[in-house]
């Protein structure tokens, strides 16, 4: 047990500040619910405190990558742990400046429970550990959304949200209890062991039924066509810092569960014995689900004004782009589909994080940022947010110099190298598709530069937001001038247990370097 906590000590930590902080707040809070005036501060910097801690632990705990516990470290939690922490603090600094004092305790705890939910669901060992954890992610989400505002917009978000999260929650779970019934054993060890012996007599039927159910509850946390129609409204009627959150959190674990899950069957990484062990079924599965989604997240973003409805239908197409790195799998001579989704997931966390740190600096109570028109003017107000956001907005569209490029040109060149006519037309359409992003994404440049109005007024941007768009406008900057580091880190190996007598695909790809990869 010891053993399995030492594995898990980032998570305690931030487990141990929410309970800190949901103990503290109400003794500090009047009768009215009235809190002391910029007591907000104070619990930004103890949950950016605890994030740096578990930070601290994250770099000194040893991997642990197979093990009979609830809970393994290999180099894909090593991966995921890390860029969850560090996007946790940037959103920090964003619900920092949004939510007001009386409140602020409770929003940042819970913000570190859907931290710690993210992390304990990706060292999950065990299939009731990791949908335990998927439940930590989503049960403070609901609370989050709904606690900062009262408003009739806001409500029916929380709503939304709660009740089909609720639906894909189940359809996880029966999707688990079918995955059980065919093999015996919740244990990923287990699993894979069964799988292993189920190879030469015949695999169970529950068990296709069991992954599409299991893909299908899942693509509502990753916003795939066509579980993602509750995004538009829910990002709508929320505050920026949680819209931003939810473009991005939900796919880290979404993402994060179904490498696990889909590498369950073959061991070290395999992904494409697995989908020739069900008959061919999920690799055209996920290619459909990455062209549609592609599709009709930018086709509809076409069509939005509301900034909040386009860059929800915006996180629909990017997870369209990452749905092929989960087809590609591990084939690719130049890059592996899984070591581009990863890197990709970083660059889209930095990128999308950014726009809604920058909508959170210039928003005001008075005057919010809801619409293409608020932005009109914004360059001459406030230039320099102006300029972050155009940053952005360039590298969400794909344009150098930005982490955006690489990553999608990484994604490309993983699905063009694999070697099929699938792949090539998951290319071409993810080509089509970022020409399509870029009309949507430079016309918000127009606006904000050439539009006339107003443009937001607010005179001073509140500190921790603006510096939250300052870090991932510096990131998205250098991880195009030196992307080595991170691209390492995404050609992480996922340990399983091998399986006797299951051919595998060919063996991963050596690391590459990305400045190799580039020329090619």
């Amino acid at each position: 047990m010891t053993s399995a906590v030492n594995l898990v000590l980032p998570e305690v930590v931030l487990i141990a500040t929410v309970c800190v902080m949901f103990l503290s707040a109400p003794f500090l809070v009047s009768e009215s619910g009235v809190a002391a005036p910029g007591i907000r501060h104070r619990w930004g910097i103890l949950s950016l405190f605890a994030i740096g801690v578990a930070i601290w632990f994250w770099l000194r705990t040893p991997l642990a990558p197979i093990n009979d516990g609830p809970f393994r470290l290999d180099g894909l939690v090593s991966y995921i742990r890390g860029a969850t922490l560090i996007f946790g603090a940037i959103i920090s600094l964003m619900l920092w400046s949004q939510v007001e004092d009386s409140k602020s305790a409770e929003c940042q705890a819970l913000l570190l429970a859907i931290l710690a939910g993210v992390n304990f669901t990706v060292a999950a060992n065990d299939l009731i550990v990791l949908f335990l954890g998927l439940e930590l992610v989503s049960i403070p989400t609901y609370v989050l959304l709904a606690l900062p505002r009262r408003e009739r917009e806001s409500q029916e978000a929380t709503i939304k949200y709660f009740l089909l999260s609720a639906f894909s929650s189940a359809i996880v779970l029966y999707g688990f209890a079918l995955l059980y019934g065919a093999t015996g054993t919740t244990h990923f060890v287990g699993i894979s062991s069964s799988i292993s012996e189920a190879h030469a007599t015949g695999v169970s039927k529950l068990f296709p039924v069991a992954v599409a159910l299991i893909i299908a509850g899942l693509s509502f946390r990753i916003t795939a066509v066509p579980f993602h129609f509750y995004a538009p409204d829910v990002f709508q009627g929320s505050p920026a810092f949680a819209a931003g959150m939810l473009s991005l959190i939900p796919k880290i674990v979404g993402f994060a569960a179904l490498i696990r899950l889909l590498s369950l069957s073959v061991g070290a990484a395999s992904f494409n014995g697995h989908m020739e062990l069900l008959g061919g079924m999920v690799k055209p599965l996920l290619a459909l689900l990455a062209a549609v989604t592609m599709l009709v997240g930018n086709l509809m973003a076409l069509r939005q004004s509301n900034i909040h409805r386009m860059m929800a239908y915006s996180s629909v197409a990017h997870a369209g782009y990452m749905l092929v790195g989960l087809a590609v799998g591990d084939s690719g001579t130049i890059a592996t589909g899984i070591s581009s989704l990863l890197f990709y997931l970083v660059n889209y966390g930095i990128m999308t994080l950014g726009v809604f740190a920058v909508l959170c600096a210039v928003s005001s109570a008075d005057r919010p940022i809801r619409t293409l028109n608020d932005l009109g003017g914004m360059s001459r107000h406030h230039p320099a947010a102006a300029l972050m956001l155009a940053v952005m907005l360039f590298s969400l569209a794909g344009l150098p110099p930005s982490g955006g490029f690489l990553g999608k040109m990484n994604l490309f060149l993983a699905a063009w190298s694999e070697g099929s006519s699938m792949g090539r037309y998951l290319s071409y359409l993810m080509a089509f598709n970022a020409a399509v992003s870029a009309y949507y994404y430079l016309r918000t440049i127009a606006a904000v530069y050439l539009k006339p109005g107003s443009g937001p007024t607010t005179m001073h941007m509140p500190i921790p937001a603006t510096f939250a768009a300052a870090i991932c406008t510096v990131a998205t900057l250098a991880v195009f001038i030196a992307p080595q580091r991170i691209w390492d880190a995404a050609q992480m190996k996922i340990h399983n247990p091998p399986i006797a007598g299951v051919a595998t695909s060919p063996a991963e790809p050596a690391p590459v370097s990305l400045t190799t990869a580039t020329n090619r």
